[in-house]
């Protein structure tokens, strides 16, 4: 059995003097599309700035490949951050430049990779995420749905094993959602990807996730990890099980 792609162990993280997690322990395994859930303030977006390097924790280990992201500096801690890719929640496409010259900058900036090369690359990519013809428009004139998969193009353009989301359905109508959600699972399906997600958009988690942990403000930590359909029906804690059925429950809002 393959040892998992990330482990999380007695993970504290803080702001200031304010614990927003404490004591958290998961792993997420190769291939998986791994789902970190909760309510409004339970720390999803805290977590995963820390998963990918952004923030160091107050106490704990999260390891990458079974390195120690925490306690790598210099070149290794360089070669585990290109070793992810990460679409943020806007897309974070830069404005001022095309689809293709958005998807070339991390070949540029970390590759010794001849431009034409580059091009090829970065042709292949807009390709994967269904947006061949649209390589010289920029972010501006595409959708908010095609500005999604652009910036899961320009993730992947280092050919990362595994990828970060980070909202990727927020802001966007069910329809196109739902087809962004298809494309996450053709790349977890295709090329034996991880993802790690940050959502609590139930569509999105029912239909695309292997695994979740539900992270809850009120105990700063994991209380609820496993299946979603399983949770929805067998979790022990009511409010977890409301949650998947969507039950209003006014104390995690």
């Amino acid at each position: 059995m393959h040892a998992p792609v990330i482990q999380v162990m007695d993970f504290t993280a803080k702001y200031g003097d304010t614990i927003i997690l404490k004591d958290i322990n998961f792993v997420v395994n190769r291939g998986e599309v791994f789902i970190i859930l909760g309510g409004s303030g339970c720390g999803k977006s805290t977590l995963l700035k820390h998963l990918i390097g952004l923030y160091q924790p107050a106490t704990g280990i999260i390891k990458i490949h079974g390195e120690d992201l925490v306690s790598a500096s210099g070149q290794d801690r360089k070669k585990l951050i290109q070793s992810f890719g990460v679409m943020y929640q806007t897309g974070a496409l830069f404005g001022s430049m095309t689809l293709i010259e958005n998807v070339s900058l991390p070949l540029e900036e970390f590759t010794c990779i001849p431009v034409t090369g580059i091009q090829n690359i970065a042709r292949m990519k807009l390709h994967l995420v269904g947006l061949t013809g649209y390589e010289h428009y920029y972010p501006s004139e595409i959708s908010g749905g095609m500005q999604k998969r652009a910036a899961i193009a320009r993730a992947m353009a280092l050919d990362p094993d595994m990828m970060f989301l980070d909202e990727p359905s927020a802001g966007l109508d069910p329809i196109t959602a739902a087809g962004l959600d298809q494309l996450i699972l053709q790349l977890s399906n295709d090329l034996n990807m991880t993802f790690v997600i940050v959502t609590h958009e139930l569509a999105s988690i029912e239909t695309i996730s292997d695994r979740v942990i539900m992270l809850d403000k009120r105990v700063k930590g994991i209380v609820a990890e496993g299946h979603p359909s399983d949770l929805k029906q067998h979790s022990k804690i009511p409010w977890v099980r409301d949650f998947f059925n969507r039950h209003v429950d006014e104390t995690t809002s």
